[in-house]
């Protein structure tokens, strides 16, 4: 007998290549209690495997009940798009399409008017996604499925909202239905180990309030973790599963409940597995409140990088941040981790309300000032400031003249890391000084982290050639932006339209 379909999508991000290709983590939530109970998952991911209509086809049964499909905000909804219309054109209008992820959530009125969306999940989807799934199956009304909107005769109804998740609860990632070898890489971070791999959550959420960040509004600034004991077994299966030499977490913030991560981290160094790892949350604050013992254990856990969020040199700017934390805080943070010999990773932004250019001058220097003190620390992309819906700090910038696109497709060119020529996200600027922000990330990436970022090209030929190149380069921009040469910078247009070919524009993954 055949088991009743589901059919997931995953579009391309905008910034696929090495080990940014990380699991489809969403759709391996929502698949796995769909999985539990007896359905056939099937997950098409963009970016490992060119997707087109035949693509589309050829994953298909006639016992297919629905599509899910996910995106953020920015250049994954054109692809998402993309996507949707494909499966349409495939499966016929009388199988609904389901969109979930950050950016319907947050604005799912708006994304439920495109005819392209039938229904909406709002919020985590591991279970909402399963209730529609089987409401659809079984013809019972939508109306009984918390934390979902869809139209009925022309209006739009929103269901109650669904309660966030006791993540305890969680079943095991399903990693049957993906090939997982598509996620293994030599890695970015944690360079000079084999296989990595970008395993999951062991919490979700954030507790701090940031005005920037869509993780703590989406769910309510609250920090929900799995027990020391289930996080063990989820790390240590998957090492020992996949044959991982080094892993990421991809908490939002780990490291919050440090009793918590200390058991985590003597269970990883009892278990005997020589592994290392990077974990993308790590709040500076809360790192400085560990005890010596504490932060040893992680060392010898592994512990290769941790990626703090820096942000800005400026105290000025941090406190209209919300950010909750000094530049002299993340100068120590630096200190700390080269005494202990581990990474740290420095996330930096440029072009946030309120913010002068003295003060971007003051976080170029910052940045570069905590690379002297410890060569070994990373500088990440200093990342032009985009407003994310839902966020406070969106809500500020449309006080200084912002203006939401009116629809999804709007939400297409939504980038991070593209010049706003037009002030659609920066219009407190001038276009001079936009072009200004833009240079200064654009730079940012071909100074300091694009050169890491190479590490995790599979191909040797192409590893090497890029890298061949990418080190005059590195430090010929470092240079400009150390001596505030970032006002006329000509030769990024090439770069800008090499980048929106690769990797916008482009249906397929270019570079992996």
């Amino acid at each position: 007998m055949k088991k009743p379909q589901v059919l997931l999508l995953y579009p391309k991000t905008g910034m696929d290549f090495g080990s940014t290709i990380a699991p489809p983590h969403a759709m391996l939530a929502i698949g796995a209690p769909l999985d539990n109970e007896g359905y056939e998952v099937k997950i098409i991911d963009q970016r490992v495997e060119p997707v087109t209509e035949k693509t589309i086809s050829q994953y298909l049964s006639d016992d297919l009940i629905c599509i899910g499909i996910s995106t953020m905000t920015g250049t994954q909804i054109k692809n998402a798009l993309n996507m949707a219309k494909m499966a349409r054109n495939v499966a016929g209008k009388d199988i609904p399409l389901v969109w979930g992820g950050t950016h319907p959530t947050v604005l799912p009125e708006q994304t439920l008017e495109h005819e392209l969306v039938d229904i909406v999940c709002i919020g985590e989807g591991d279970i909402t996604f399963l209730e529609t799934v089987k409401a659809i199956q079984n013809g019972t009304p939508l109306d009984d499925v918390q934390g979902i909107i869809f139209e009925r005769e022309g209006r739009q109804i929103k269901t109650e909202a669904r309660p966030m998740m006791d993540v305890e609860e969680l079943l095991p990632v399903p990693w049957h239905l993906v090939d997982a070898e598509n996620y293994i890489h030599q890695d970015m971070y944690v360079q000079g180990v084999e296989r990595v791999m970008d395993i999951g959550q062991t919490s979700r959420g954030c507790p701090f309030k940031c005005s920037f960040c869509s993780s703590s509004c989406i769910r309510g600034r609250k920090w929900r973790a799995m027990s020391a004991k289930k996080s063990l077994d989820m790390i240590l299966g998957t090492i020992r599963k996949f044959n991982l030499g080094g892993f990421w977490l991809r908490d939002d913030e780990f490291y919050i409940d440090r009793n918590r991560a200390h058991e985590i981290f003597l269970g990883i160094i009892e278990s005997g597995l020589d592994v290392q790892f990077y974990t993308s949350g790590t709040r500076v604050d809360v790192f400085l409140k560990a005890t010596d013992e504490q932060l040893m254990a992680m060392k010898n856990a592994g512990a290769h990088t941790l990626k703090f969020g820096a942000e800005s040199g400026s105290k000025k700017v941090l406190d209209i941040m919300q950010k909750g934390i000094t530049p002299e805080m993340t100068q120590e943070v630096n200190r700390r981790c080269r005494d202990l010999g581990i990474n740290a990773s420095f996330g930096l932004i440029v072009g946030f309300p309120g913010e002068t250019f003295d003060d971007i001058r003051q976080t170029i220097d910052f940045g570069y000032g905590l690379k002297r003190e410890n060569p070994t620390a990373n500088l990440e992309t200093m990342a032009q400031f985009t407003p994310l819906p839902g966020t406070p700090s969106f809500e500020s910038s449309k006080e200084l003249g912002l203006v939401p696109p009116a629809s999804l497709e709007g939400w297409t060119e939504w980038l991070f890391d593209d010049y706003d020529f037009e002030g659609k996200k920066l219009p407190w600027l001038s276009r001079r000084k936009r072009i200004a922000v833009g240079n200064i990330s654009y730079m940012s990436i071909l100074a300091n982290g694009f050169v890491n970022a190479l590490e995790s090209v599979r191909n040797p030929l192409l590893r090497n050639f890029f890298r061949f190149m990418a080190k005059p380069a590195s430090k010929y921009f470092k240079w400009r932006l150390l001596n505030g040469y970032f006002w006329n910078v000509p030769e990024l247009i090439i770069v800008r339209y090499l980048r929106r070919k690769l990797f916008y524009e482009s249906d397929t993954t270019m570079i992996k």
